[in-house]
Order: C-alpha cells, then sequence, then structure tokens
C-alpha cells in the first residue's frame, strides 16, 4: 500500500528535470486535480491552502515543501490567488535513498530553496537539475519534524475509524481523552482547522475517492462516508467540489 504521508527518494544521481516555473492558481477556480505519470512533483508554496494525495490530506502554509510521487492524484483546494514554485522531475537514480514527509515545513531553509528553485526556472537543462538536485538534498537532510500533538493523533484517528459513524464533536473528544472545548481549542492551535469541518472534508474526500476508484453504488457511497442522506449528500458534494456525486464519478 503506498504511503501518501512519506516517500522515498532516490538521489544518487541528479534528476532530469521536465519542467520548473512559477504556478499561479485559485484564480478561475478554488479546485484543481492533477496526476502526472512518471514524474515527480516539488512544490514551494507562498500561501495557505489544502492538498490531498490519495486520499491523505495536508495543510499548506507558506514555507512549506510537498514531494509528490508519480503517478499519485493531487487536489488542490484553495482559497484565492495561490503562487507557488514548482519543479517536475525524474529519478534515475537508485542508491543513496532518503525517506522524507510528503508535506514539511523548511523553515529557515525557505530563502535558500525558493532562490535555488527560482535559478532553475530561468536556467538550461544542466544548472537546472544541479539547482533540484541541491534542493532535494537539503530537503532530505532537514530534521524530521515532531510527531503530532498526542491527542491530535488521536482524535484524527477515531475520525479516520469512524467515518460512517454519526460523529460528533464531544465523541471525537472523549476518544481523544479530553473535553469538548479543550478538543475545539488544541484542534485550532495545532491545525488552523475546527474539528467540524475536519471531519466534513475527510467525508468528503474519502466520497471522492469512492466516487472515482470504486464501483460502490452512490447510496453506499454516501453511508460508508457517514453522510447517509442522498440529498444532503450532494449538496455537500457541490459544495465542496462543485459537481454532484453521479457527475464527479464520470467525470474521472
Amino acid at each position: 500500500m503506498v504511503d501518501f504521508h512519506q516517500v522515498t527518494l532516490p538521489l544518487s544521481e541528479p534528476p532530469d528535470v521536465a519542467s520548473a516555473g512559477i504556478g499561479v492558481h485559485g484564480v478561475a477556480r478554488p479546485h484543481d486535480v492533477f496526476r502526472l505519470p512518471d514524474l515527480w512533483q516539488l512544490h514551494l508554496y507562498g500561501y495557505a491552502a489544502r492538498l490531498v494525495v490519495g486520499g491523505a490530506e495536508h495543510l499548506i502554509r507558506p514555507g512549506r515543501l510537498s514531494l509528490i510521487p508519480p503517478g499519485a492524484e493531487v487536489h488542490y483546494h484553495y482559497t484565492g490567488r495561490s503562487q507557488h514554485l514548482y519543479a517536475h522531475f525524474r529519478l534515475p537514480g537508485a542508491q543513496e535513498r532518503r525517506t522524507v514527509p510528503v508535506m514539511r515545513d523548511t523553515g529557515d531553509h525557505a530563502p535558500a530553496i525558493a532562490a535555488a528553485l527560482r535559478t532553475a526556472v530561468t536556467a538550461g537543462p544542466a544548472r537546472m537539475s544541479a539547482e533540484v538536485w541541491s534542493v532535494l538534498w537539503r530537503v532530505a537532510d532537514l530534521p524530521q519534524a515532531e510527531r503530532p500533538h498526542a491527542v491530535i493523533a488521536a482524535a484524527t484517528e477515531h475520525i479516520e475509524a469512524n467515518l460512517a459513524a454519526p460523529l460528533t464533536v464531544p465523541d471525537i473528544a472523549r476518544a481523544a481523552g479530553v473535553s469538548h472545548n479543550h478538543l475545539t481549542r488544541l484542534f485550532r492551535a495545532q491545525t488552523g482547522d475546527t474539528v467540524v469541518g475536519y471531519l466534513r472534508r475527510r467525508r468528503l474526500t474519502r466520497a471522492l475517492h469512492l466516487l472515482r476508484e470504486s464501483t460502490l453504488a452512490i447510496p453506499a457511497i454516501a453511508a460508508q462516508v457517514g453522510i447517509p442522506d442522498l440529498q444532503a449528500f450532494n449538496k455537500a458534494c457541490r459544495r465542496e467540489f462543485g459537481s454532484s456525486p453521479r457527475a464527479l464519478r464520470y467525470d474521472a
């Protein structure tokens, strides 16, 4: 099973860079879907948004960097005009493997990484490859981030295991061993999100995955993600993705 929280980079040879540039999104539409069959995607962000990779949700914040493996379907949910530096590349090497998070904060390294990527944007093929390779090594050598707060980890694990159930915030708080109010405050402080907002998006992200990757009937999918009322499920899909469940299935 593919783990969309971390990836393994083979760094023994310089990358074959197909393109590098500055991407601007979120102007024409708030939701984009990408899949690059044979290219890695590296993005250095300058905005706040959400990224979903293979059903795993990641919060985008300025200074964070994502590394997405070839063939993974990615969903971006923007909150307005969103600009990032990017590089799309192949990794021909097979050794010097490093395991890194799909999404990580680059901290004080962000300016140097941004400078290298900007150089790659205007450079010839050899220099472009060298700059992107240097970024990959820099990212691979960043210290591992601290593990998520134990309460947040327990809450999100309970949500993932019980998406079909009629969950409430007090239910989730009890599973995490804290009060309703404490979970609400802690969740906002740690993730920048509300518990209800996270639960809603996880249900709809799972629903979208099932609509596109399974043959389950739409009522069965709605029940599996805890929104058994078909009218409510239809409204939720339209609000989140701009289309009905049936349209989402056939647009895949």
